[in-house]
């Protein structure tokens, strides 16, 4: 049984009321080889708990070759924890059905069906055992089951329909630690995440968070995939995973804006389950056989890419009014040196006997004459005028961006130390903490 061997217990004093869990693991191993890949190893624990705190130092011989890396907590949220639930009837095996049985303490089927499985209730029970056959009744003791009656009752499990699992027994690390965690360690340009519903397949539920980032540090140019199977980083094997496979197969980038050989891109996607279906022993990859998971992972990543693409979009617009107001710029002197000549060559020639003006405009000619009106009152109107339409075009962008221009009030953070009384208002991109 997966019990823990104590070798010593004891209680101290606790002035300072810390509270929390920490954990000391000392490893021998060939740090030269695998240096790479313990430190890829710690980033992604750093960034699927942000909550949580990692101090990993390395001790060698040789004094200059000791290493520590302190991965530092940023928040406080805590992943949901998972609640107490019952086996699905269409998740349970032969041998997990003989084993409820030895452990049950329900006398007769009945019971023992809509006691110790989920979503079987006394009716749904009633049903089942009527077509299971002539041998089975609701009394019949589950001690006295013989072996072709349990193939039986597991044969009528898989055929038959059956509510889906809720995912209260799943705790994910949630949307907003997903996005925290990708903004502390990478420091991307963009980010985007995504958390979807609790879904199901054999029974069994799981669900998919995702992110996708555009650029940040320590990334290189192409996909940088991030695996996590109930928040554990996965590091092997990743060619044949669901998640490499979907990313780089499934997914047409360039839609969404994105260049995937040039930009670089991370894609974090964490599946939750009460059954993970890795392949092979070393349990490294998630296999891309099982298509609910497949769907979902699909649906997960093209949720961030929606959103990015709109980020996108809207950069490029900025980045394009840009350009556009250092293009008129750039011609401001040269259109003002135009107007001036051709103004100045009409206000040198006689007056007609016919006013060709009127006299507004007469009235531009002699200031013109008089150099009341110079090449550089020209400018300077220009640019004013540019700068105008750049202001209109900006605001215009930020009404439609969601931007309001109303003063901005200060908020102020309080450190993790201490104890206040608060309440937490969630959302998926942010956590607001009101203390009174």
């Amino acid at each position: 049984r997966n019990v823990p061997h104590i070798h010593l217990h004891e209680k101290r004093e606790n002035n300072d009321h810390w509270h929390g869990a920490e954990i000391q693991v000392i490893i021998e191993g060939n740090w030269t080889t695998h240096r790479s890949r313990i430190l890829h190893y710690m980033r992604q624990m750093a960034v699927i708990t942000p909550y949580a705190q990692f101090l990993f130092r390395f001790l060698s011989d040789a004094a200059e070759k000791n290493l520590t890396i302190k991965f530092t907590r940023r928040t406080d949220v805590m992943p949901p924890v998972p609640l107490l639930t019952k086996h699905h009837p269409s998740a349970v095996d032969l041998l997990l059905i003989k084993r409820l049985i030895t452990d049950t303490t329900k006398p007769n089927l009945l019971q023992f069906l809509q006691h110790e499985f989920v979503n079987i209730s006394k009716a749904h029970a009633d049903r089942l055992i009527g077509e299971m056959g002539p041998d089975f009744s609701a009394k019949t003791t589950v001690n006295s089951l013989t072996s072709q009656q349990l193939v039986r009752i597991h044969q009528l499990f898989r055929q038959a329909k059956f509510d889906d699992p809720s995912g209260n027994c799943l705790s994910p690390a949630g949307e907003y630690n997903l996005r925290l965690g990708i903004i502390k360690e990478l420091h991307p340009d963009l980010v985007a995440t995504h958390a979807s519903s609790p879904q199901v397949f054999e029974g069994h539920p799981f669900i998919v968070e995702a992110g996708v980032s555009i650029g940040g540090k320590d990334v290189k140019q192409g996909l940088n995939i991030f695996r996590f199977a109930n928040r554990i980083p996965l590091l092997f094997e990743q060619g044949a995973d669901v998640i490499t496979r979907t990313a780089l197969k499934r997914i047409n980038w360039s839609i969404y804006k994105i260049n995937q050989q040039q930009d670089k891109i991370g894609v974090f996607v964490s599946i939750v389950s009460t059954k993970i279906p890795f392949k092979g022993t070393g349990k490294e990859y998630i296999g891309d056989d099982i298509t609910e998971i497949a769907d979902a992972v699909k649906s997960a990543l093209k949720q961030c890419c929606i959103q990015l693409k709109s980020k996108i979009v809207k950069k490029l617009q900025a980045r394009e009014q840009q350009d556009r107001k250092r293009n008129l710029n750039k011609y401001i002197p040269d259109v003002a040196r135009t107007i001036m000549e051709t103004l100045g060559e009409l206000a040198d020639e006689s007056p007609p006997k016919r006013p060709r003006f009127d006299k507004e405009d007469e009235e531009l000619l002699e200031k013109i004459n008089s150099e009341e009106v110079t090449e550089m009152t020209f400018r300077d109107c220009l640019t004013q005028h540019v700068e105008q339409v750049d202001y209109e075009m900006a605001l215009e962008y930020a009404m439609q961006s969601g931007v309001s221009e109303e003063p901005r009030e200060a908020i102020y953070l309080n450190s993790l130390e201490g104890s206040y009384k608060f309440v937490d208002f969630q959302s998926p991109a942010f956590v607001f903490r009101f203390i009174p």
